[in-house]
């Protein structure tokens, strides 16, 4: 038996006697005890009560590949290689970049070291939100990727709309924001020639349930699905996301990012705001302008409009 096993159990959020639970996984009381005292390691809220047997407070809403595939459409399923999901992971970014094959997913219900832009760590609790990944070969290096990330938050925006989320607003270069609060990022990690061939994975973290606890480690202004109104499962979110970024991935090489100029703009969540840009040697501060056809930063500065692409930027309004 492992884990999963007695999660999958308890994840309807009613009371389970161990012998039931037992009888349930073909296991000792004993065994069953064993892995109930690992569920605090989790973060998950075990409820223990004499003569009822025990409960997950509130449930939990585990990701099932069955369901995830009952969901794709045609396109997607055409272009989808292996879909993985483990329990625990320490990325599944680093998984694909070390395994990952052409139109490879990996899944996770929780990763343990998830990281961010510019190295930071990713708040990742156990089945509550969507750590997700996928790889995908592109010929032209680095040159044919400018504005993916771009892209891939237009469609990541358009996934959450039709499960009818609100309008989400995008940050560049990679942050989704709803009502000014972080939503969810992308990150993106490519290996192989910077010139010819090469393999990008494309990671993406949202925020669905997103327990207090582990929220006090977030360092800005956060947001769920769940409080903005939506009340579906994780595994339909999945489900949207792959619909929505096979075909993405599989037509950039030849579109590039023109085409998601647009959408990307009525998104931008500081066009037309006072920002700065923030690198390790300088700031500068104007006021931004939306994208160009290649996805780089425009900012309407003292000495005109000027454009801002790569390295480690960060962006921030001026309040």
């Amino acid at each position: 038996m492992d884990l999963i096993d007695i999660l999958k159990v308890l994840a309807d959020g009613e009371f389970h006697s161990g012998e039931e639970l037992g009888q349930a996984l073909g296991v000792s009381r004993t065994a069953v005890w064993k892995h109930l005292n690992k569920l605090d390691d989790l973060g998950l809220e075990l409820v223990s009560i004499k003569g009822r047997g025990y409960c997950l407070a509130g449930g939990l809403d585990l990701l099932d590949l069955e369901a995830v595939r009952a969901g794709l459409n045609p396109e997607a399923q055409g272009l989808l290689g292996e879909l993985q999901l483990h329990t625990r992971i320490d990325s599944t970014n680093k998984f694909l970049v070390d395994n990952g094959s052409c139109g490879d997913i990996c899944l996770a219900e929780q990763q343990l070291q998830g990281r961010g832009r510019r190295g930071r760590a990713w708040v990742s609790p156990f089945a509550r939100n969507i750590y997700f990944s996928v790889a995908w070969s592109f010929s032209g290096g680095a040159q044919a990727l400018e504005g993916l990330s771009l892209a891939v938050g237009v469609k990541v925006a358009d996934a959450l709309a039709a499960l009818g989320c609100k309008p989400l607003q995008l940050k560049w270069p990679n942050d989704l924001y709803s009502d000014g609060r972080k939503l969810g990022g992308i990150l993106l990690e490519m290996s192989g020639d910077v010139s010819g061939d090469c393999k990008v994975v494309v990671g993406i973290g949202i925020n669905v349930t997103m327990p207090a606890g582990a929220a006090e480690a977030i360092d800005q202004d956060w947001v769920d699905l769940r409080s903005i109104g939506f009340n579906g499962s994780r595994n339909q979110v999945v489900t949207a996301l792959i619909n929505n970024l096979m075909p993405l991935l599989a037509n950039y090489g030849a579109s590039g990012f023109k085409p998601y100029r647009a959408p990307w703009e009525v998104l931008d969540a500081f066009r037309g705001r006072a920002v700065a840009l923030s690198s390790a040697q300088q700031r500068i501060e104007g006021v931004a302008k939306g994208v160009s056809d290649n996805g780089a930063l425009l900012i309407e500065t003292s000495e005109g409009l000027e454009q801002y692409s790569g390295g480690e930027l960060s962006l921030r309004p001026i309040r």
